[in-house]
């Protein structure tokens, strides 16, 4: 929509029907997800996307919700309306560091910084100088304790998980933050963009853009017929996994793919492992009425093992993947 006319941008009272409109479609897509009738949605704000994930998916048996790349004013923001989240990704990188030294860095730095702050300034008040030596305040304090947070804003290691019901509280957070919606720019008091693999009120069904190309390549000393298919637009991951069936079929086992991903997202595919859930083969059954081929939900129910990366190159030969990230 970048340079054309954006006759929402300037009208208030527009702009609140969309956010209605918006609200509605949103709430209903969460309520799909709730019934299993959809299995996972995206939903696109120009600073941070989330990802919902019905139950049964990556091993959980409730309801998740990730969102990257977050700051600590959203962290703030959230922890203000009672949404309950963790940071995986900081939580497993304190877990390793503190089996690698058998120390508890996090206790040891708050414990460091309230010695530092409390008794190191109890000399000065014997020599009777303490009131011309400027203690720091607690919001000098506060600042130091939380440099390590704010110093993660918008990196992978900011990614946030929530789970079970506080993703419903997340649902409401996010329909009435007013921060969501641009103020300056192309996207100027526009809602975020919703993505889902399923039908949801509201919705409109786009295609993605296409192309085919024919060429020929020299292999030893003789030309073989190439083609190529590129797809443009938010390719999310059924698309993907129904393309690599269908490729996989037609090219007769044989055939390659260079992806490139949305960045911010691709620490989606570091969601851990969550707790050991049971009756999860139970959750399972019931996704198939999501409407995603059966293997594509067995693929997504699987829990990620990309890390922090995502799929760049994928290769099929003889009927067998390999995959570089």
């Amino acid at each position: 929509i970048a340079g054309k006319a954006s006759p929402w941008s300037q009208d208030e009272a527009l702009q609140q029907v969309l956010m209605s409109d918006w609200s509605v479609s949103f709430t209903s897509l969460y309520n799909l997800l709730k019934a299993k009738l959809c299995p996972y949605f995206y939903v696109c704000t120009y600073q941070f996307t989330v990802l919902f994930r019905a139950a049964g998916l990556v091993g959980s048996d409730v309801i998740t919700a990730v969102i990257s790349p977050t700051t600590r004013g959203l962290r703030e923001a959230m922890r203000n309306e009672g949404i309950e989240f963790s940071l995986p990704l900081v939580e497993e990188c304190r877990t390793r560091k503190q089996k690698n030294s058998e120390v508890n860095l996090e206790t040891e730095v708050a414990n460091t910084l309230s010695d530092d702050d409390d008794e190191s300034f109890s000399w000065l008040e014997e020599m009777g100088v303490q009131d011309k030596v400027k203690k720091p305040d607690a919001i000098s304090i506060k600042l130091r304790k939380e440099k390590h947070e704010v110093q993660m804003d918008h990196k992978p290691e900011s990614l946030a998980l929530v789970k079970g019901t506080n993703t419903f509280t997340l649902l409401n957070f996010l329909i009435n933050c007013k921060s969501l919606v641009a103020a300056a720019g192309p996207q100027t008091g526009l809602p975020p963009t919703l993505l889902s693999p399923v039908a949801f009120r509201g919705g409109t069904m786009q295609t993605l853009k296409a192309r085919s190309i024919n060429a020929k390549a020299r292999v030893h000393l003789a030309y073989e017929d190439i083609f190529s298919l590129e797809i443009v637009g938010p390719v999310m991951p059924h698309s993907l996994h129904s393309l690599t069936m269908l490729l996989k079929s037609a090219q007769r086992g044989a055939f390659s793919a260079v992806l490139y991903t949305h960045e911010p997202t691709a620490v989606f595919n570091a969601s851990p492992a969550l707790n050991k859930v049971r009756k999860l083969e139970t959750i399972r059954n019931d996704l198939p009425t999501c409407g995603l081929h059966p293997k594509t939900l067995d693929q997504l129910s699987q829990c990620p093992t990309l890390g922090k990366s995502s799929i760049r190159f994928l290769e099929m030969k003889d009927y067998a993947y390999t995959w570089k990230s």
